[in-house]
């Protein structure tokens, strides 16, 4: 065996023609084809791997709208009542303010078709009578302000009359007192008389004129006491008079303050239910605008949520549902916490929606084919049963989105972060490792800045 050890004989040797073994140990051809293809095709995998890879976070969600009035909103009717027409058919674009519904009323209080002008005759009573009670409580007024003045007048009036009287008096009892002294010497001159009269010094008829005088003093001095005591009498009378004429004019005074405050009490009465009335009155005109439900900006009638003649719907009952026309459309997409901070307001997203084909590479976008932009608008900072929802608008400065969507339809995304090469994501995702963390750099930031000045997100929102 040493021999054939030293010096194998080839396969195709003339030599081997003589063993049968040799038949048994050929390699196919074929299977020299197949060695040879795989080798290149583990040279080019191996080469492969080392080209750039997008790393990007996959979502999925559905189209929705930036703003929250371009969202599908439904019209309430704001009064309960009874439809009574039709205006709109679902699918017909309407303008802000066009009717949308008829409906009557169906509570009997306002039954009555002149109700408004029936309330409005009341309020305009009620303003004619409170004008009347003011024009008396200025009456009442007036009439306290003369009876001030006649009860000034009348107690100079009865002042004077009092000290008119009491100087009467002085002058009585002046009087009464001249009347005494002319009493008493009266008195003495007829007692010396009578003496002289009794020494036989005087005669009768001396006595007799002498008593006359005496008599005539004393009904002087009884005279002048009478006087004296019908003064008192009357300066007593002038005090009573001016005690009982100030209790006359306040009593009427109190009187008159009653009447006025009762009448201030009624017109402030009547005031408050001309108020209550006013309000009324406006109520009623404003409810009669809600007759007829308009539509609260423009767009398309979705669905009609009431139907028929003669439905009876509540007070706040949606009556039908309409699309705002021309919505800012924004793809809602829900993002795994683990992947929140890799995102920032104005990161970049390719989107695909249901509807259009597509060819999607997500680790290489720029050869998907049927695939839209998109930027970052708007990060929750509160989740929705465990996952996080971003806005994502349409990127300025790529292609537009197509114009046929609607709002609801499905959306497929991916946010695009850092190029890695195709080995270092393998590897990556074999080990369960979560994409590379980029910062917001001095750009991005700008840009946020920029945008928060235009009425956007601040740079404070872009940063997690």
């Amino acid at each position: 065996m040493a021999p054939f050890a030293e010096h194998p004989i080839p396969v195709d040797h003339p030599a081997a023609a003589q063993f049968r073994a040799f038949e048994q140990v050929q390699t196919p051809r074929t299977g020299r084809v197949l060695a040879r293809w795989c080798g290149g095709l583990g040279v080019l995998v191996l080469l492969a791997g080392f080209l750039p890879w997008t790393q990007n976070i996959r979502s999925t969600g559905s189209l929705t709208t930036l703003r929250p009035q371009d969202r599908p909103q439904t019209v309430p009717s704001t009064i309960a009542g009874r439809i009574e027409r039709w205006r709109v058919q679902e699918g017909q674009l309407v303008h802000k303010g066009d009717t949308l519904v008829d409906i009557a009323e169906i509570k009997d209080k306002y039954f009555d078709p002149e109700l408004l002008a029936r309330t409005q005759e009341q309020l305009t009573a009620k303003e004619a009578s409170l004008r009347e009670n003011v024009a008396k409580g200025r009456a009442l007024e007036n009439q306290q302000e003369a009876l001030r003045t006649s009860l000034r007048v009348s107690l100079e009036k009865a002042q004077n009359k009092v000290e008119q009287t009491r100087l009467k008096v002085n002058s009585d009892e002046a009087e009464l007192r001249a009347a005494q002294n002319d009493f008493d010497i009266a008195q003495r001159q007829q007692e010396r008389q009578e003496n002289l009269y009794k020494q036989g010094l005087k005669s009768l008829t001396e006595l007799e004129q002498r008593r006359l005088k005496f008599q005539e003093s004393t009904a002087k001095r009884q005279s002048v006491e009478n006087k004296l005591a019908a003064s008192r009498q009357e300066l007593i009378n002038a005090r009573l008079e001016l005690s009982s004429l100030q209790a006359e004019y306040q009593d009427k005074l109190a009187k008159s303050e009653s009447d006025r405050r009762s009448t201030l009490a009624y017109q402030f009465d009547t005031e408050g239910q001309i108020s209550k009335m006013r309000n009324e009155y406006a109520n009623l005109s404003i409810r009669s605008g809600f007759y007829r439900i308009t539509a609260p900006q423009d767009g398309y009638v979705v669905r009609a949520l009431k139907a028929g003649i003669g439905e009876v719907i509540k007070e706040g009952e949606a009556l039908v549902t309409v699309m705002p026309n021309k919505p800012q459309l924004a793809a809602e997409l829900y993002v795994q916490p683990m992947d929140i901070p890799l995102l920032s307001v104005g990161r970049k997203v390719r989107l695909q929606f249901d509807g259009w084909p597509a060819l999607v590479f997500s680790g290489w976008p720029g050869t998907s084919f049927g695939t839209f932009a998109g930027r970052v608008a708007v990060i929750d900072n509160l989740d929705s049963q465990g996952r996080y929802r971003i806005l994502v608008t349409p990127d300025p400065n790529e292609e537009p989105w197509p114009q046929p969507l609607r709002v609801g339809s499905g959306v497929y995304g991916w946010a695009l972060l850092d190029d890695v090469p195709i080995w270092y994501e393998l590897w990556r995702q074999l080990n369960g490792f979560p994409p590379n963390y980029i910062g917001t750099d001095k750009t991005d930031k700008a840009k946020s800045d920029k945008k928060a000045d235009k009425g956007g997100y601040s740079s404070e929102e872009t940063e997690l």
